[in-house]
């Protein structure tokens, strides 16, 4: 796996796809730096071997060139974090973009406009990507949240650069850290899933039966298999068509001798509200005309032994409706959890937009061992599955 540790970078234009896809609020300013901040060590790295930087980036969802997408709105915060001036060119290809690379300097930094102000960029156009390729003399991809997309910046440019190509510091972080979860984790392994359908983790659980030896299952996601298993979950939310597939996890498990454990009691409310009456109950008898919203304090205390003894632990999924205040203690505690085994030497991984969003808004996100910046991406990994933009690499 080549890292830009494996390039001397003096004098050399690095073209870097980094995922500078942040939230902007009504006046353009940026409300979250993360993934700007997550890129920097990459960017210093290539300036301080006396190379200059090229970056590109998608914003938003597009269509057609919108003013409300340029991502001449994140200049001003991408330079108070680097610490640099940083050139705009106000399109990513063409003229404009040409001349900005060519009179680019060693230790500067050019921004190009938003690649999906082209329609070529996540079409994966083979002509795009060879003028996106022309501009620099080694490519990087260092943009995690984008790396299972083939699109043109994070996987079809990648064929120009034969012997000229790498992951950012990010990029190798994030496959390193999965891996760490999937391939060389120390035992006892406690993976958390959570969120509300059993549907859209099928594949991960799948994948993962073999790697771990306890599996937290919480969330909404929690009521198919209470149902599936003959509880009544009153209004709870529930995917009814995957009450068979809820008991074939439980079957593939036990082969497995992998411990599923699923919450015995929750915070039940009688309305989706931080206004609702609330009363906690067990998990299988759910009154009619209410539905559980966050795992319940019996629950919590079994979660608390198993992450406690894990040695690796992976968390995607909150517990409950965290948003609102009356249901997010289960997903709190959990954090809390986490970040006391991680102190005790466990390694923890967190990732999936609603746990990242969830350490974020609760203090915990500086102490995971790693915070992913790629919701779908991630998944996808942990599905088992190669990314294009990871693979085109390796090539």
């Amino acid at each position: 796996m080549k890292t830009l540790n494996d390039f001397n970078f003096n004098s050399k234009k690095a073209i870097i796809r980094v995922d500078f896809n942040v939230p902007l609020d009504e006046n353009f300013k940026v409300t979250d730096a993360t993934r700007i901040e997550a890129a920097k060590p990459t960017i210093d790295k290539i300036l301080s071997d006396g190379g200059s930087v090229i970056l590109m980036s998608h914003l938003g969802r597009p269509k057609g060139i919108e003013a409300k997408y340029s991502l001449q709105h994140i200049i001003a915060t991408t330079e108070e974090i680097l610490g640099r001036k940083v050139q705009f060119a106000s399109d990513c290809i063409g003229e404009v973009a040409e001349t900005a690379a060519k009179n680019l300097q060693p230790g500067e930094i050019l921004l190009l406009e938003n690649l999906r102000f082209y329609p070529e960029e996540e079409k994966g156009d083979v002509e795009f990507s060879k003028k996106l390729a022309a501009f620099g003399d080694i490519y990087v991809n260092d943009a995690f949240g984008t790396a299972h997309r083939a699109h043109a910046s994070t996987t079809i440019i990648a064929q120009f650069f034969q012997g000229a190509k790498c992951f950012g510091y990010l990029l190798a972080k994030e496959i390193e850290s999965i891996e760490k979860v999937l391939k060389n984790s120390e035992k006892p392994v406690v993976a958390i899933l959570g969120g509300s359908k059993v549907s859209s983790k099928i594949t991960v659980i799948e994948n993962i039966l073999d790697k771990v030896n306890h599996m937290i299952i919480g969330g909404g996601m929690t009521f198919t298999f209470v149902k599936a298993l003959g509880g009544n979950i009153g209004d709870s939310i529930c995917e009814d068509d995957k009450l068979d597939l809820a008991i074939e996890i439980l079957k593939q498990a036990k082969e497995k001798g992998v411990q599923i454990h699923i919450p015995i009691d929750v915070v039940a409310a009688d309305a989706f509200s931080n206004s609702a009456n609330t009363q906690v109950v067990d998990v299988k008898h759910i009154p009619d005309g209410w539905q559980g919203l966050d795992a319940g304090p019996k629950s919590l205390a079994i979660f608390r032994r198993i992450i406690l003894d894990s040695k690796t632990i992976l968390w995607n999924g909150p517990l409950g409706v965290f948003e609102m205040e009356k249901f997010a203690n289960g997903t709190i505690a959990l954090g809390e959890y986490i970040a006391e085994s991680t102190a005790s030497g466990a390694f923890s991984l967190v990732g999936g937009g609603d746990s990242v969003a969830a350490v974020k808004q609760f203090g915990l996100e500086p102490k995971m061992s790693y915070v992913s910046t790629g919701g779908g991406a991630m998944l996808e990994m942990l599905e088992g599955r190669t990314l294009p933009g990871i693979a085109a690499i390796l090539e």
